[in-house]
């Protein structure tokens, strides 16, 4: 086995650097931009609004059954069809970010679903509308139910953030891959790419450990 080589690591810091932030930035993004949509079709899946409900159903199931890498490509190669060419790390962004929303909006489902109907008829009948309803009273304790297997996607999201450098997305992978063909060393380039993602998923991690207990009313 090769010997870990530190001084390929000071030697493309700036490189790994590059990739590290921008790789941050993207999961910052595409984590807030799945939050709020997978919310929107979570609440459009059990919407009594028929057309919602058939609409929510078939973007998750789309999505849900389709590689992550076909939806990058999509991003990547159909707009410039249409003239409007985007940019690796804008076509890998916003196919991560509806990506994982389509499993957000299961996970949210299922708080929904989790949560007493009393709660909604009394909400209802205390004079709410259905969206004030779902605003105030369902969503909160929703997301209480739900944040292990939102925590999970999330960690999921920074991983597959990964999948940028096939569109030349300027990640880490993609910069990882760029420091292996100039330095002609894989194991060391990939060992310290690893140790970068753990600087973002294991804080990650703890966060939604700590937000966890707090939502549970343990210190």
């Amino acid at each position: 086995m090769d010997k870990l080589k530190f001084d390929i690591l000071f030697k493309y810091w700036d490189m790994y650097m590059e990739g590290f932030l921008n790789t941050l930035q993207v999961s910052l993004i595409a984590l807030v931009g799945s939050f709020i949509l997978g919310t929107i079709v979570a609440v459009m899946r059990i919407a009594p609004i028929r057309p919602l409900n058939w609409l929510g159903t078939v973007f998750v199931e789309f999505i849900r059954n389709i590689p992550l890498i076909l939806i990058v490509f999509f991003f990547f190669l159909a707009p410039s069809v249409l003239g409007l060419p985007l940019s690796g790390f804008v076509a890998g962004t916003l196919a991560l970010t509806i990506y994982t929303a389509a499993f957000i909006a299961e996970a949210v489902r299922a708080g929904i679903q989790a949560v007493p109907k009393g709660q909604t008829e009394a909400a209802r009948a205390s004079g709410l509308t259905y969206n004030q309803t779902m605003y105030y009273v369902v969503l909160p304790q929703a997301i209480k139910i739900v944040i292990p297997p939102i925590g999970n996607q999330f960690l999921n999201l920074v991983k597959n953030s990964s999948i940028l450098s096939v569109v030349a997305g300027l990640d880490l992978m993609y910069y990882a891959d760029l420091i292996s063909t100039k330095s002609f060393v894989t194991f060391s380039v990939y060992i310290f790419v690893a140790l970068f993602y753990l600087v973002i998923t294991i804080p990650l991690s703890i966060g939604l450990s700590y937000l966890e207990r707090r939502m549970a009313g343990v210190s």
